[in-house]
This record gives C-alpha cells, sequence and structure tokens, in this order.
C-alpha cells in the first residue's frame, strides 16, 4: 500500500462542531505534501450548521440549539446525536480526484452501504446527497484549500430528526429527512461505521 493511497482513521467519538471544524482548518493550513490523508469519525452534539451558500436560507426558527456558519458548500443543516460523521481530509491532487469525482464516491459508498441491507438509494445530480424515496438520508458538504479536502458527509442512523423541521434542509422547502433505523435497519452507528469504511476503502483502492 503507498502513501498516497493509505489514510489514516480517527475514532473521535462525541465532539463539539465548532472545535472539529477549526481542528479541520489547522490540519489542512498545516499539512505537507508528505501527511497522510485522514477520516475522521465523529458525532456531533446538536448543532446547526449554516454553509457558505446562504442565499435565501430560511434560519431555524428555535433558538435551543446553537448555529454556526462554516465554511463548507451548500446552505443549512442539523447535526446531532446518532448520525455519523465522516470527515474527509485528502490530497486530491495526489489521488487524481477532483471535487464532483469525490462527491460521487462518497454518495456511491453510501448507495452501497444500503443496497447490502436490500434498500435502493439514489444520488441526484442537482441536489448532491443520498435519497430513498425522495426523502434524504445523507449529506455532503466539503471544503477544498490548495487541492485538499476537508468537511465531509454525514449519514443519519438513529437520532431525532425533528430539528430538522425547523430548518429547510440543505435550503430545499419540504424536503423530507430520514434515517437508517426508518428504513428498517437496525445496526446500530458503530457497525454502521465499520461497514461504510470498508467499502470506502474498496472504493478508494486503498
Amino acid at each position: 500500500m503507498t502513501v498516497q493511497q493509505s489514510f489514516l482513521i480517527r475514532q473521535l467519538g462525541l465532539t463539539d462542531f465548532e472545535t472539529t471544524w477549526h481542528a479541520m482548518q489547522k490540519f489542512t493550513a498545516e499539512r505537507t505534501a508528505n501527511t497522510p490523508d485522514e477520516l475522521w469519525l465523529t458525532e456531533h452534539s446538536a448543532v446547526y450548521s449554516l454553509g457558505l451558500n446562504r442565499k435565501n436560507v430560511r434560519l431555524p426558527f428555535r433558538n435551543d440549539i446553537p448555529l454556526v456558519h462554516t465554511d463548507r458548500g451548500g446552505k443549512i443543516t442539523y447535526h446531532g446525536p446518532g448520525q455519523l460523521i465522516i470527515y474527509v481530509l485528502f490530497d486530491l491532487k495526489r489521488r487524481n480526484l477532483n471535487i464532483r469525482k469525490l462527491v460521487s464516491l462518497l454518495e456511491n459508498t453510501v448507495i452501497e452501504l444500503l443496497d447490502s441491507f436490500g434498500k435502493k438509494a439514489i444520488a441526484k445530480a442537482d441536489a448532491p446527497g443520498v435519497y430513498i424515496d425522495e426523502a434524504k438520508v445523507a449529506s455532503l458538504g466539503l471544503r477544498i484549500k490548495n487541492n485538499c479536502c476537508y468537511h465531509g458527509l454525514s449519514l443519519n442512523i438513529n437520532m431525532d430528526l425533528s430539528p430538522f423541521g425547523a430548518i429547510d434542509p440543505c435550503g430545499y422547502v419540504g424536503l423530507k429527512v430520514t434515517q437508517t433505523r426508518a428504513l428498517g435497519i437496525n445496526a446500530n452507528l458503530e457497525t454502521i461505521s465499520e461497514l461504510l469504511l470498508n467499502i470506502l476503502k474498496k472504493n478508494l483502492g486503498s
């Protein structure tokens, strides 16, 4: 396995969104051509995150959950316990990836995971993420700096979905949100995390 293909996996547990975001910024700013890529797996305490596309975004109508203005692409979403987050800190040039290829790779990894449980999911060219019966189960948001990316993928496993009702998820009015538990998949977050990592490694050729 070459340095270019391998990556480090960090299991962070439950973390604060803003603290983790700033740690990703620092990692990306300080990395060199020889820095191994990393995947950070985490769950976040309840938070709304607002990406760089802030045009016509309806802000949450509840004030018991903090709102963080962040630097990823996309609009507004919610993170909370029971949602698997995979942050992708990759040197895209070294991996011969561009942003579109990476988004498709991550979407297809989730689609393959759900297919292994007999659930048919799709991606949409005009609305990044993974959907089942028009309900969104996974979201993506990335940031590229100097051909290196950070932020990544969130997959709803077994969480309180009600905070999504206070926003237009990803900027789409009336967008339904679902999770693996609601789809009849009883595997817990740890099991799904391991399965998803194995598929991602395969798809990356690692």
